[in-house]
C-alpha cells in the first residue's frame, strides 16, 4: 500500500489507479471493515488525525478530482461525506523527496514522458504535496519503510 504524500498529478495512469484502489482499502481499514492492513505504516498519519475517516475521504476526493481532470471515471460515490479538508496533516520535506525519488524509479521504467517531465525537468525543491498535507521541515517520516 502506498498512500502518496506528493500531489496526485505526478502519478502516471497506473500509479493513479493504484492509489485510488489502495486509498479505498485504507478507508475500509479505518472503518473497521477489513481485518488486513490494520497496522500498515502508511495509515499512521490518518489514524493520528482527530477524524481519520474525514481525512481519508478528503484524501480520496482529491485523488478523484485528479482522475476527473484526466477524463477517468472513478466512482465518487465510494467517498463518504461532503466536508473537504485541505492542508490538514503535516508531511516532512524529506518524505516528499523520498517519495519523488521512489516515483521517479517507477516512472523511469513504465512512463518515460512522466519521468522526463517530473523527474528530470522539475526542481525537486518545488514538489507539491497532496492537497491534504502541508509541508514541514524534517527527514523521511518515521512510519516510512525505506527499502
Amino acid at each position: 500500500m502506498r498512500l502518496w504524500s506528493i500531489h496526485p498529478r505526478y502519478l502516471d495512469t497506473k500509479g493513479l489507479v493504484a492509489l485510488w484502489r489502495e486509498a479505498l482499502l485504507a478507508k475500509k481499514v479505518l472503518e473497521g471493515r477489513t481485518i488486513g492492513y490494520k497496522n500498515h505504516p502508511q495509515l499512521e498519519r490518518f489514524k493520528n488525525y482527530k477524524d481519520p475517516l474525514l481525512a481519508i475521504n478528503s484524501y480520496l476526493y482529491y485523488v478523484y478530482l485528479e482522475a476527473k481532470y484526466r477524463g477517468y471515471n472513478f466512482d465518487v460515490r465510494k467517498i463518504d461525506g461532503t466536508t473537504l479538508l485541505s492542508k490538514a496533516i503535516p508531511v516532512t520535506e524529506g518524505q516528499l523527496l523520498y517519495e519523488l525519488q521512489h516515483l521517479c524509479n517507477k516512472l523511469k521504467v513504465r512512463d518515460k514522458d512522466g519521468f522526463f517531465k517530473f523527474c528530470l525537468n522539475s526542481s525537486k525543491g518545488q514538489i507539491e504535496p497532496h492537497p491534504l498535507f502541508f509541508v514541514i521541515s524534517g527527514d523521511v517520516e518515521a512510519w516510512e519503510r525505506i527499502k
